[in-house]
């Protein structure tokens, strides 16, 4: 398989430096204009995060990704992620089926129980049962994606008799990744599943994750599923400039801002950072995928080998990045990265 590149976003939209924030409006539309920019590079995927706060411009994210589907022509579409645990699985399906007609058969969805919580109480879920919904509605969603007529009866939703699930995606499936943070037993549930496993990342050694991976691939191997048709992907905070020093100068100040709103928001103390406290995590053990194109290479192939991924995915616009930093930094990815790591695994 060929090891795809992509980005995302969360689309928060957060004070500034000056205190100012973008209306909601130029956030989506810079939004729609980062997947064109990914789509005209030859990026291979392109994703938007559900979210439902005041902060983040990204409710329906399912919306947001059918206009961009309008407005670009070859790259994939996903959901990072869809948080189905308080979501309606044939809602959820049904949008993203239309998606992938609208786009020609472009659409993937990761499926997840996400960071935030927020959603559990607009939608009226239970904290007490985060686990046992997130297993029947991430069950109801695979078996919707194998049949049009479908009956189904479970807990948390009313049944299904007999009911028509519509429209059918141009694809026979649509191609499913669960997301994972640090869970063990997410990691094992994705891998019994043959579902792909997104798997996040943020920080520290690649090392102390890797068990996740081991743990995914031997829960697969142990059910007796093809690991050739399986894939992982790495995705997290990441920044690139042509020079790596260059790149920590310019991404330490926004990340700054996006941990200082965020950690504030869950009440844990974060301390902000100089550029010259970040360098040392360019190097290739290390997980933040911030520096020059040639450091991310190396990043990413470093990852490969403890990994065995082959999907990258970088959420560049985090922290109020100017757009026409984030546009050089999706060329970089595409026109530099790319075909360093390419070139290393296909040898």
């Amino acid at each position: 398989m060929n090891f795809e590149f992509g980005v995302y976003s969360l689309g928060e939209r957060i004070p500034d430096a000056n205190g100012n924030v973008l209306s909601a409006q130029e956030r989506i539309e810079n939004i729609i204009q980062m997947a064109k920019w990914a789509d005209e590079a030859g990026l291979d995927v392109f994703g938007v995060g559900e979210h439902h706060r005041l902060d983040f411009v990204t409710s329906s994210y399912a919306m947001l990704l059918a206009a961009i589907a309008r407005e670009t022509k070859n790259v994939k579409l996903t959901s990072t992620l869809s948080v189905i645990s308080t979501a309606d699985p044939v809602r959820v399906y049904e949008d993203f089926s239309t998606l992938d007609l609208l786009s020609g058969g472009r659409t993937e969805i990761i499926l997840g129980r996400g960071a935030f919580l927020e959603s559990f109480s607009l939608f009226g879920a239970s904290l007490d049962d985060y686990d046992k919904l997130f297993e029947e509605k991430l069950g109801l969603f695979m078996e919707l994606q194998e049949r049009d007529v479908v009956n189904w009866q479970g807990e948390f939703r009313s049944s299904l008799g007999n009911a028509q699930i519509a429209p059918r995606p141009v694809q026979k499936k649509l191609p499913m990744w669960i997301g994972v943070g640090g869970t063990p037993a997410s990691a094992v549930r994705a891998g019994k599943l043959a579902a792909n496993m997104a798997l996040g990342l943020l920080g520290g050694e690649p090392e102390r994750v890797q068990h996740l991976t081991n743990l995914y691939w031997q829960a697969a191997r142990d059910a007796g599923h093809d690991l050739s048709q399986l894939k992982v992907s790495v995705t997290g905070h990441g920044y690139i400039a042509e020079d790596g020093a260059q790149a920590m100068r310019e991404f330490t100040p926004h990340y700054n801002q996006y941990m200082t709103h965020f950690m504030k928001d869950r009440r844990i103390p974060y301390s902000p950072m100089v550029p010259e406290q970040m360098m040392p995590q360019r190097v290739a053990n290390q997980i933040l995928a911030v520096g020059s194109a040639g450091e991310l290479a190396e990043k990413i192939l470093y990852q490969h080998e403890l990994f065995g991924h082959l999907r990258f995915m970088g959420q560049f616009d985090m922290g109020n990045q100017p757009m026409a930093r984030v546009e050089k930094a999706i060329d970089l990815l595409s026109n530099k990265v790319a075909p360093i790591v390419r070139r290393a695994l296909n040898k």
